[in-house]
């Protein structure tokens, strides 16, 4: 194990009553800030008769309204900007599905202190100035590439800025440069592996031996698969563009919670359904208010992802408080016949089955009138497409281990290696064709 590094020890361990002055005081100043500055918040603020002389302690921050990505496309482009556009120093803009992107903005503060935020997870996962570092991230409109680009340069590491895509390529970078750290998804590390083992190259022969991943979930047991195929340690990190990109939260060496920049973003947990704050250490979904932001602060956003906080000082003697890996996202929930599912569920069941491949997709659809449920499973091993009978029974096996977990059937097909599309950024475990 690495030893315990810092990149701002003093913010990093404040004591926990001075932590909580300083949020409190920060909130106070944020809340004068976007009333004065953002005229949207302004409205808000007012039709919730909020002032920051109300918001006398950190609990009082229930009083301010929810804000939601919506809030931000509603406002494009530029609606929720605090700071005139001469002051934007950077833009950056999540792809959404449907409608016009959140499109967010950066003053030079704000990217310094990004840098030194994501200086800080990068030091807490074990990444050093003697560090060489492929980022294989797509970069541009996308914050994770060069979010983690200034942040380890800041560090004094080595960046290489290949992106992803071109995979040999990278390969052959990684072996040549004598790459030690990997910045990418979950899923496109696997996919770097198997490509790597197609060019006769063991992954483990690399010389990386830390994983800094991040950008769409990755269940404990993927986790371990990806360690065991590189022979590297694997950290998670979280963020999102709306908040500033990664260098929200980070794993430490000792990876029991993800450690909050709380000096920074003031975390609360709430009921996805009715908004209300839930006691500490429960389940729920995750909401944010950026304390220190300039371009696009935000008061109590919502993440939807589906996570719990603790408080308790960790091992590595950070202060503040965790936040656990996310379960899903409250948007990313599927009902299936009645019941909620998450694919983390699903991942955790199959990627504990060894003759199970590392690529998988559920595939929902409508069949007079009901939800049809299959999920596609690369095999391992696709000699065993010839061997009906264990073929048979893994489907079996994998059928009745899912019913234990989710309480309802799926169709299984067992399909050849490599034969499920792969992306080079974030996979797609989800095709829902159900009619609404």
């Amino acid at each position: 194990m690495s030893k315990i590094m810092f990149w701002q020890k003093d913010e990093e361990t404040m004591p926990r009553s001075e932590l909580e002055s300083l949020q409190l005081a920060r909130l106070k100043r944020l809340v004068d800030y976007v009333h004065t500055n953002v005229p949207f918040y302004r409205k808000r603020l007012d039709e919730a008769s909020v002032t920051s002389d109300k918001i006398k302690t950190l609990s009082d921050i229930k009083y301010i309204p929810l804000t939601t990505k919506e809030d931000i496309r509603d406002n494009y482009p530029y609606g929720l900007f605090a700071k005139p556009m001469k002051k934007i120093v950077r833009i950056h803009a999540s792809s959404g599905t449907t409608g016009k992107p959140t499109v967010v903005g950066y003053t030079q503060n704000d990217i310094d202190m990004w840098s030194d935020l994501v200086a800080r997870l990068t030091m807490a996962a074990g990444a050093t100035d003697d560090d060489i570092v492929h980022i294989a991230f797509g970069y541009g409109l996308f914050t994770g590439a060069l979010g983690l680009h200034y942040g380890l340069e800041r560090i004094g590491a080595t960046v290489v800025p290949t992106s992803s895509g071109n995979t040999e390529r990278n390969i052959m970078l990684m072996r040549d440069f004598g790459t030690t750290a990997l910045v990418s998804t979950p899923s496109y590390a696997m996919y770097i592996a198997e490509t790597a083992r197609e060019m006769g190259i063991n992954p483990k022969d690399l010389k990386i031996r830390l994983g800094l991943f991040g950008s769409e979930g990755c269940s404990d047991e993927f986790r371990r698969k990806i360690e065991d195929t590189w022979g590297l340690f694997a950290t998670d990190n979280y963020g999102m563009s709306e908040l500033i990109g990664p260098g929200v939260s980070g794993e430490c060496i000792y990876r029991c919670g993800m450690h909050f920049a709380e000096d920074h973003f003031l975390p609360e947990i709430i009921n996805p359904d009715t908004g209300e704050v839930l006691p500490r250490g429960e389940t729920g979904e995750l909401v944010i208010t950026t304390l220190t932001k300039e371009g696009i602060p935000l008061l109590r956003y919502r993440t939807k992802d589906i996570t719990s906080i603790s408080y308790d000082t960790c091992e590595c003697g950070r202060t503040h408080a965790r936040m656990a890996r996310t379960h899903g996202r409250s948007d990313d929930m599927l009902k299936i016949k009645g019941v909620n599912v998450f694919p983390t569920q699903i991942e955790s069941v199959l990627i504990s089955i060894p003759q199970v491949g590392s690529n998988y997709q559920i595939v929902l659809d409508t069949v007079n009138y009901m939800d049809t449920f299959v999920i596609n499973i690369e095999l391992s091993d696709g000699s065993l497409l010839e061997r009906y009978s264990e073929l048979e029974g893994l489907q079996q096996t994998i059928r009745q281990k899912l019913r234990s977990t989710l309480g309802l059937d799926a169709k299984i097909n067992l399909v050849e290696p490599k034969s499920l599309q792969r992306s080079a950024g974030k996979a797609v475990r989800v095709v829902d064709n159900r009619k609404r």
